[in-house]
């Protein structure tokens, strides 16, 4: 038998894998953790290694972190991926961990994506964290407070990082093209930058590029020109980092809201339009601007709401680019619009007190009589017909029932068209205390 046929052939490890630092010095970004006398750095610098979560956007270095943690601190690194992995795959990393406490090393189990553990698989290795059979470290693009158990973060370290800068990511760029043996690399500062900038802070899509640059460059198997044309070529077609789902999608879509809260209408449109880019369903954006229009501006400016319908109205009808143009046209109105949370307020407040409060009869006077049984009961019978009444207002008149009478949710402010509203409602207040119809 031909043993060759069974032999395994050398696996194509992407540049992304060959790249990975070595050291602490070859590890490009996340100075806030590693910069010297920063709290990750002193404990590997001091051997006090502590179970860890790395929280971050993808390609900023996580998995490489935690390997270079386990080359720095010579431990022994087992590594899970929580897409793949269920609680066998645990017991028996738990297993290997315990032969190696046996044998006086310590061990460091990884998690990528630990995020998509459910619950049972996360108790499954907490109480081996807690006994020291292993560092755990996990690795997650979302935030862990929504993801992972409260009695694993307690005892573990989160530490938040980064999207890498762009000069990080020309670094890394740089350095790849350097060691990109045994192939030399040609490659300007322009197109450099091009890379970098569409990488979008994330390394390993940079090195991705890169390696498809050199695959499409011109050149042979000494050397390879990357030019202009090849960048286009590899950038055709390429989308920002943006997650549909995940936190980079809450934190822009909050960050919109805000700018149009804050009166910004220039930088609601940069978010706008980077919502978009990322591949966001502009109806999603067009709900959420109804929302605001109701919830920031009210009848401080209720053409907001009109608006922003319209737009929502254009999207549905006829899509993109005229929807979003559209859209954009709604947000940067109602970030240049006077505001209001009179109203979302008072809707709170009242929502808060139906809650807890009994559920209180409607007054008689203000109910129908459309049976004679009713009429005998005198539904109705002293209800005052507000169009027949001066001004077309029942002055004295009550509208709640008798245990809430003067209650006020309703506070316009002074900004807008509310400035008039509370004129209104302020001389009808006038006339209550004047009228001698008082009811109750």
């Amino acid at each position: 038998m031909n043993r060759n046929l069974f032999e395994q052939k050398p696996v194509y490890q992407p540049l992304a894998a060959k790249m990975r630092p070595r050291t602490l010095v070859d590890y490009i970004g996340q100075q806030h953790i590693l910069g010297p006398g920063k709290p990750l750095r002193e404990a590997l610098e001091s051997d006090q290694l502590h179970s860890m979560v790395l929280w971050g956007p993808p390609g900023v270095g996580k998995t490489s972190l935690a390997k270079l943690v386990s080359e720095l601190c010579d431990t022994h690194f087992i590594a899970l991926s929580a897409v793949l992995a269920g609680v066998k795959d645990i017991r028996v990393a738990i297993d290997e961990a315990a032969h190696q406490q046996a044998a006086g090393r310590k061990t460091i189990l990884f998690i990528d994506e630990v995020h998509r553990f459910n619950k049972s698989q996360q108790d499954a290795f907490l109480p081996f964290v807690e006994d020291g059979t292993v560092i755990f470290i996990g690795a997650t693009t979302e935030n862990p407070s929504f993801e992972l158990n409260n009695a694993l973060l307690s005892r573990t370290r989160v530490y938040k990082l980064r999207a890498l800068e762009v000069d990080d990511i020309e670094a890394i760029i740089y350095r790849s093209c350097v060691s990109y043996q045994p192939i030399e690399i040609l490659l300007e500062s322009s197109q450099l930058s091009q890379l970098a900038l569409a990488a979008d802070g994330d390394a390993r899509r940079a090195l991705n590029l890169l390696e498809l640059a050199v695959e499409l460059a011109p050149g042979d198997d000494k050397q390879k020109r990357i030019d202009e044309n090849t960048v286009s070529e590899v950038l055709d077609g390429f989308v920002r980092r943006f997650d549909k789902g995940g936190d980079l999608f809450y934190e822009q879509i909050s960050a919109l809201h805000k700018a149009v809260r804050g009166s910004a209408p220039d930088a609601a449109l940069y978010w706008f339009c980077r919502m978009l880019d990322g591949g966001c369903d502009p109806l999603y954006i067009a709900r959420r601007v109804v929302r605001m229009a109701s919830e920031d501006i009210g009848n401080a400016d209720p053409r907001a709401l009109e608006i922003a319908l319209n737009a929502w109205n254009v999207q549905e009808r006829l899509g993109s680019p005229e929807g979003s143009l559209a859209i954009a046209q709604a947000v940067v109105y109602m970030a240049s619009a006077a505001k209001s949370n009179a109203v979302y307020k008072a809707f709170n407040q009242t929502m808060a007190m139906i809650n807890q409060q009994p559920s209180y009869d409607v007054p008689v006077h203000l109910r129908n009589a459309p049976t004679a049984m009713m009429k005998e009961l005198d539904y109705g019978g002293e209800y005052r017909y507000a169009h027949d009444e001066p001004q077309a207002y029942a002055a004295g008149e009550n509208y709640f029932p008798e245990e809430l009478k003067d209650t006020r949710v309703y506070f316009p402010v002074d900004r807008g068209l509310e400035i008039k509203i509370a004129e209104k409602l302020n001389y009808l207040r006038e006339l209550d205390k004047s009228s001698k119809m008082q009811r109750y």
